[in-house]
């Protein structure tokens, strides 16, 4: 009975001990772990700066290490430590890992031959030992692998011919084995990207690199263990933020330069168009006929800094043509009202006739559908206004001429070289004329057009006064008499012979 009870509790512990060996990988003779014995000598032989392998050897179980991933059922089937400054060399007994899949160690700085032994790992689907110190040949026995579908090992020292074996790996579809040192022949490999680039020995044969295709980026390790800072992905974002931010500023640059050679542009060629009209049955003779755009440059587009007058029937600008000419751009007030062409061709016509050498005379002209501009030589003076304003000569011999025009003794006024060859009506209406274009304000001027109508017609000056007059909205008395009386002192010859001066010849 005894015998029994005994026969069975061992049958237990057998059971119990090949249920661990299922559940946790395969014992060796001292009772260790072989995933946890190939573990330990693949640390052992590496060098971790950063301690990123803190694997314990007196563990039963890997799958609780970081950089490893196992399976449902407890064996190790990820190694991955990519980025991570290791160096060292990669020992053998990687082989003893029999379910390994993936073996990712790129960018790090391992160096020695790759092991032999990974040819001993049939499932074994991708191994990636790029940018690394590896050197020697290229094992053989890793045409054994016949789950391998990626393998990467470019960036390295590799040196002597690709195995000829390579070409049986028809399951394989990438390897990149450029930037090494290896050599020819070049076997006839399935892989549907296949790089060889970077080996000169290869690449300087007549063979060239024909054939190579480019390489996609390396395959990371999507693990949450394998969260270890990277010194060399670091590096990368440092200098893709840099790149990135430095375009922008270029950008930036660019943009703003464009925008102020575009204004630039715009303020010195471009204004706005505005639709020219010529019309040949006005008789210009010597005047110059202006674009619009001309005059807009020439004033920098009618700048208030460029204005040198007001009145009332508009603004007078300074202006510089592109020849170095200085001007004076007088632009006309309702160039677009009704009748304002005609009013504006006789104008121009009546100014071009006068001529004399105490007037200014008209250089040239711009009329479009809503402008109406006159250009005249530019007189740095000032304007007659301003030079006659506070001579209290001319304002005695004013205030004569309207004593002598009330009183009609306007022959006072006539040169006496003419003696009696003059109309008196026609010197009437010239001297009601000219003192009604002598008002104070320029509104209660008038027009040239409205001049030149007074100086054809009969009566036409005393009508306009009367019209002016009448108007309920500009109710007013036009001044023939100034508010300043002249002094007593002054006696009547002595304005009349300021008016003889003033009536004598120009």
């Amino acid at each position: 009975m005894v015998a029994r009870k005994k026969n069975a509790l061992f049958c237990c512990v057998g059971l119990l001990i090949c249920l661990w060996n299922t559940a946790h990988g395969e014992l060796t003779a001292t009772g260790v772990n072989f995933e946890v014995e190939a573990l330990i000598g693949i640390k052992a032989s590496l060098h971790d700066p950063h301690d990123v392998l803190k694997w314990d050897e007196h563990s039963v179980d890997p799958c609780s290490w970081i950089m490893v991933t196992c399976s449902p059922d407890g064996f190790v089937i990820t190694l991955g430590a990519p980025s991570q400054s290791l160096s060292g060399t990669l020992s053998p007994s990687i082989g003893n890992l029999t379910n390994l899949q993936s073996l990712l160690l790129q960018d790090n700085n391992i160096s020695g031959h790759i092991p032999a032994e990974l040819g001993k790992l049939p499932k074994l689907k991708t191994i990636d030992l790029s940018s690394n110190n590896f050197s020697g040949q290229i094992p053989s026995t890793l045409s054994n692998l016949n789950s391998l579908h990626y393998l990467r090992l470019n960036n390295n020292s590799l040196n002597g011919a690709i195995p000829a074996s390579l070409a049986n790996m028809t399951q394989l579809s990438f390897l990149d084995l450029s930037y090494n040192n290896l050599n020819t022949p070049v076997p006839p490999v399935h892989a549907k990207t296949f790089n060889i680039v970077g080996n000169t020995l290869i690449c300087g044969t007549e063979q060239g690199c024909a054939g190579t295709t480019p390489v996609p980026q390396s395959l990371a390790v999507h693990n949450s263990q394998n969260s270890q800072p990277s010194g060399n992905s670091k590096s990368h974002k440092i200098a893709l933020a840099f790149g990135s931010s430095l375009g922008c500023i270029c950008l930036l640059v660019l943009g703003f330069g464009f925008i102020l050679w575009w204004r630039q542009r715009h303020n010195q060629q471009i204004f706005f168009d505005i639709n020219e009209h010529h019309h040949e049955e006005l008789n210009l003779g010597n005047l110059r006929r202006f674009q619009f755009k001309e005059l807009q440059i020439a004033t920098s587009n009618f700048s208030s800094k460029n204005l040198i007058g007001k009145g009332g029937f508009g603004n007078v600008y300074k202006g510089r043509l592109q020849d170095g000419t200085v001007v004076a751009v007088k632009r006309l007030k309702d160039g677009n009202a009704i009748g304002g062409e005609i009013q504006f061709q006789t104008e121009v016509e009546m100014i071009s006739l006068a001529v004399h050498r105490n007037l200014l005379r008209l250089y040239g002209l711009c009329m479009t559908t809503t402008e109406r501009l006159l250009v005249y030589p530019y007189m740095s003076n000032g304007s007659v206004a301003t030079r006659l304003k506070g001579n209290a000569s001319i304002k005695i011999a004013l205030q004569l001429v309207k004593k002598i025009h009330q009183e009609k003794k306007l022959e006072l006024l006539v040169d006496k070289d003419l003696k009696s060859n003059y109309d008196p009506i026609e010197l009437d209406e010239t001297v009601q004329v000219a003192l009604l274009c002598t008002q104070n304000l320029p509104s209660h001027r008038p027009k040239m057009s409205e001049v030149v109508r007074m100086l054809e017609g009969d009566g036409l000056a005393e009508k306009w006064e009367a019209s002016q007059r009448a108007e309920a909205t500009r109710t007013r008395t036009i001044e023939f008499s100034s508010s300043e009386r002249y002094s007593d002192l002054t006696d009547d010859s002595s304005l009349l012979v300021q008016a003889m001066e003033l009536s004598g010849p120009r």
